[in-house]
Parts: C-alpha cells; sequence; structure tokens
C-alpha cells in the first residue's frame, strides 16, 4: 500500500478501481499552406463548433453547479472572440503561410507563457483557460477527440489537472471520486468539485501518478486529503466505515428539518443560504435555509450579451422574493471585476484587478448602471422581504452616495405612482479592514452588516486568494481577522443593526461557537451546509 497526500476540496469519502484520466491531444505540425484564406475559414469554423461545445457544457453546468460556477464555461466563449487572440492566429496564418492548428498551438504557447510570467495571480489563472479554449479549438479544426470517456462501472478518476470543462462534463454517476497531482483548492476546478458533491483531492503530487496502474484499488478520504493506492483490508474497511458514518450522518441532519436554530441556553441564530441566481432556490428550500444571505446579482449580467434592462432585472429578483414566500432575501448589487469580467462593461485590464475598478465602484462611476438596478430591486421589494447589499465598501462617503442614490430611486417610484416597500432594509458587506476599522461611522447609516471573510482575509493577510503557492500563508483563524469581525459586530449592535457572515468561514463549524459569542446574528452558507450548522448550533451553549 502506498500512502499521498493532498488537499480534500469535498468532505467524502470513495473507494473504487482507479481510471488514469487521459486526453486524446491531436498532435500539431506544422504544414506549409498556400491557401491562407482557406485555413482561415477552417478557423471560424472551428470558432462555431467550440462555441456550440461551450455551450452545451454550460447549459449542463447550470443545471450541475449553478449560475455562479458556471460562469467559467461563458468567459471561455468570450475568450475565443478576443481581439489580441485571434489577432495572433490570424497574423501567423498570413505571414508564415502555415495551417490552422500550427498557428493555434503557437498562439497558446505564446499567451500562456505571457499570463503565467505575470505577478498578478488572477492573470497567471488565465494560462490555463488559454490553454483549454486552444485545445478546444485545435480539437475541433482535427475533429479529433477530446478526453476519456468514462464508462461501465463507477470508477476513481486520477489526473494529472482538470480542466473545468473537463470536470463538468464528467458523468457524476460513473465517478466515485477524482484525484489530481496538481491544482489549487481556489480553483474553479476544485470549486466546481464541491458544488457536484464529489468526493475530491488536489496537490497529490507527481509520484501519485507514477504509482497508479488503470484499475488499482484507490481509496480517497477527501475529509484528510489522504490517498491510498491498492489499500490493505484494514484501511478498506476503515475507510468504508468512514463512509457509512458519511451517509448515516447525512440522513441524520434530515431529522433537523423543521426544527429552529436555537443554542441550547436559547440563543436564536438565523441561517440563510449563497446562491448564484434564480436556479439555486431550489436548493435553499430543499435545505430548509431561513432565507436567502446573498444573492450574487451580477449572474444576470453575466448571462447577457448587453446590460439587462430594468424589467428583466424585476422579473428575476421578483421571482426570488415570491418563490421565497416571505424569507427574508438579501440581494448584493452588481459585483463585477477582479475575477469576474464582462466584456460589454469594456473594463480596462488592471495590474492587480482584486485591488481595482470593481463592485461599489463601478456603481458610483456608472450611476446609469446603478439607478437601473436599484429601480429593479425596490420594485421587486413589494412582492417579499427583500434587503438590499452593496459590496466593497471603505468609506462613510461611498455609503452615503448608495442612500442618496436609493432615496432618488425611490422619490422616482412615488412620482411614478409604483408600488414599493419603503422599509427596504440596506445594508453593506464588510469585506474590507478599512469597513471594519470605520464600523462604528458605517452602522448607524445602515440597518445591517454582512462580513464577506473570503476578501476580508485576502485584504487583511495581503494574500491573494487566487493564488494557489500563497494558500500556506492563508491562515483563515488569524486573530487579526476575527478582531475586525468581533469589532464590527459591537458597533453593529451599538447602533441597532444586525450583522451576518456570508463568506466561507460561516461554514467553518470550528469557528461557530466563538461567532455567536461574538453576536453574530446570522450565518449564510451554501445550502449543503445548512443543516451541519444547524446541528452545530443546536449544540452549543454560550452560558
Amino acid at each position: 500500500m502506498a500512502v499521498f497526500n493532498g488537499k480534500g476540496v469535498y468532505g467524502a469519502v470513495a473507494v473504487g478501481k482507479a481510471l488514469i484520466f487521459k486526453r486524446q491531444a491531436a498532435e500539431v505540425r506544422r504544414v506549409s499552406v498556400s491557401d491562407t484564406d482557406a485555413e482561415l475559414e477552417r478557423i471560424e469554423k472551428a470558432k462555431e463548433t467550440a462555441v456550440e461545445q461551450l455551450t452545451a457544457i454550460h447549459e449542463k453546468a447550470l443545471k450541475e453547479v449553478g449560475e455562479t460556477n458556471a460562469e467559467i464555461f461563458e468567459i471561455h466563449i468570450m475568450m475565443l472572440d478576443d481581439d489580441d487572440y485571434n489577432d495572433s492566429i490570424r497574423s501567423i496564418i498570413e505571414t508564415q503561410k502555415v495551417n490552422a492548428e500550427y498557428a493555434v498551438a503557437v498562439t497558446s504557447d505564446n499567451f500562456a507563457e505571457m499570463f503565467a510570467s505575470m505577478d498578478d495571480a488572477y492573470m497567471q489563472a488565465r494560462s490555463a483557460d488559454v490553454k483549454d479554449i486552444s485545445n478546444r479549438l485545435i480539437a475541433c479544426l482535427s475533429q479529433s477527440g477530446e478526453d476519456t470517456a468514462v464508462s461501465g462501472d463507477k470508477m476513481i478518476v486520477c489526473a494529472d489537472d482538470l480542466a473545468p470543462s473537463e470536470t463538468v462534463c464528467l458523468d457524476k454517476d460513473k465517478v466515485l471520486a477524482f484525484v489530481t497531482a496538481f491544482g489549487s483548492s481556489n480553483s474553479h476546478t476544485a470549486i466546481l468539485a464541491r458544488n457536484m458533491n464529489i468526493p475530491a483531492v488536489i496537490g497529490a503530487g507527481r509520484k501519485f501518478l507514477d504509482a497508479l496502474k488503470d484499475g488499482c484499488i484507490v481509496g480517497v478520504d477527501g475529509h484528510t486529503g489522504e490517498i491510498f493506492v491498492d489499500p490493505d483490508e484494514e484501511t478498506i474497511r476503515r475507510l468504508e466505515q468512514k463512509q457509512a458514518d458519511d451517509i448515516k450522518k447525512k440522513q441524520l441532519l434530515q431529522e433537523l428539518k423543521g426544527k429552529d436554530n436555537v443554542t441550547l441556553d436559547g440563543t436564536r441564530v438565523n441561517i440563510f443560504a449563497n446562491i448564484g441566481g434564480v436556479g439555486g432556490i431550489g436548493a435553499v428550500l430543499a435545505n430548509d435555509a431561513g432565507g436567502i444571505g446573498l444573492f450574487r446579482s451580477e449572474f444576470l449580467y453575466l448571462e447577457s450579451e448587453d446590460y439587462p434592462t430594468e424589467e428583466q432585472q424585476f422579473q428575476a429578483y421578483k421571482k426570488v422574493l415570491e418563490s421565497m414566500a416571505g424569507k427574508k432575501v438579501v440581494i448584493r448589487t452588481l459585483d463585477i471585476g477582479a475575477d469576474k469580467q464582462i466584456g460589454y462593461f469594456d473594463l480596462d485590464k488592471e495590474d492587480n484587478p482584486a485591488l481595482g475598478f470593481r463592485a461599489i465602484r463601478i456603481c458610483l462611476t456608472r450611476p446609469e448602471i446603478f439607478r437601473t438596478q436599484l429601480r429593479a430591486l425596490y420594485r421587486a421589494s413589494a412582492f417579499g422581504d427583500l434587503a438590499i447589499m452593496f459590496p466593497m465598501i471603505t468609506s462613510v462617503s461611498e455609503v452615503q452616495k448608495c442612500l442618496d442614490m436609493c432615496e432618488q430611486v425611490r422619490n422616482e417610484l412615488k412620482e411614478e405612482g409604483i408600488r414599493f416597500n419603503e422599509e427596504t432594509e440596506l445594508g453593506i458587506m464588510i469585506e474590507t479592514p478599512a469597513a471594519a476599522v470605520i464600523s462604528d461611522k458605517l452602522a448607524p447609516m445602515v440597518d445591517f452588516f454582512s462580513v464577506g471573510t473570503n476578501d476580508l482575509t485576502q485584504y487583511t493577510l495581503a494574500c491573494d486568494r487566487q493564488n494557489a503557492k500563497l494558500e500556506p500563508f492563508v491562515d483563515t483563524h488569524h486573530e487579526a481577522i476575527l478582531r475586525l469581525i468581533e469589532m464590527s459586530a459591537k458597533n453593529a449592535h451599538a447602533n441597532n443593526a444586525w450583522i451576518g457572515i456570508c463568506g466561507e468561514l460561516a461554514a467553518d463549524l470550528t469557528l461557530t461557537e466563538e461567532f455567536l459569542k461574538m453576536g453574530i446574528d446570522e450565518l449564510s452558507v451554501s445550502p449543503p451546509f445548512v443543516l451541519p450548522l444547524r446541528e452545530k448550533v443546536r449544540s452549543i451553549s454560550l452560558k
């Protein structure tokens, strides 16, 4: 038996036969051509085919992992239309008089190397995306297959790494788990695995792949990150028992549906769910969440080829509120920029987009976009319990500008005789150290705070959340982060505002008791974590 260690990205256990994932990559050769126009025409047809494939993958991802996690495939479609990328391919074909496959391969290598050499982690991640779309384009040109099919018995898929499209295209019914030699826990592939509920371990190392043979028995512990190749009988029994315990625990959690989120000493806590779009409502209701603590409104913009109209947005928000039947729905206003780019916004490329033109900064400098969204939100407020939340706040002046715009919109709607809820709550995200430090100034201005721990962590520790190399330096339990959260909670309550947490730490059960002792009123998590969090809350005594 050989034991390897990686990082578990979905806590579950599997034992089964290994399938070594092999890509049927087309061999690219340089071929001289006389008719360059014919090669350019081949490229256009291949792009059309690639877009069709990516559109189908996007549709599959929407059903399986929701809008937010399907965004990467929209980005890939947009990258196929990137002017610099296409100009390079065209120039190589025309100046060197070579075949389209070779032009794509050279462009892919050049662009991937360029992105990989950049200091910014977000831009480094684009290197893998360029390779992914280029391999797809070459496969379309050569009409070759793309990857290993998973058929027959359920298997544990093992690979050097998996592109997002490869992960989504795996038949979940035929995959017990997957293990990769490389990859980051913040990668799109890891995020997709978590949302597909597939046991997964990443970063197991090259030696893990070298130890494998197709069909050998592999044990995967997504809780600990351990992988066992050719495990002995005792290890198999232990993993199977752990697997049975996981199933039993999930069954017991179902008994918590309908129960109150109350600690042993009677403290009540709201447990809400985070979703990326209308398609996530079913998961919210199925997991018995008390409301929606973070509804990411940017999916409407990401799914549209142009700015969504007020009516389009109103209908989407109205549907969410009606479906939640009076339960609170906190909708975050547009949060794009950084790792979420939309072509028609025509945003400039930035050296450090995480610290750049994003979220509320875009809304305040493009008030026509902001006003349209706020009108749609206020109109929808008549159909349920809506709360509006502003992201990436750093100053009192930003909050005041948001409040002024809300007042303008309310006055417009009154003049037009359009019904809305005058008591709609307004809140801000605490995701910058600046917001936490001046939370005593911000709290009197709003009805609530919601702590975005993902960004708060990266900004407090100066660790880019997209950079896999920084994982050893990221301490999500760092005292500075917890102090900022506690400070925000005290200042919220001192000014009659409530406070929630909607970042990943809300689901960290080792911090639940500490958060409740700080006075956190609401915890909002991915739908599958609602019941485990309820169980934890009901086991805690704060006295």
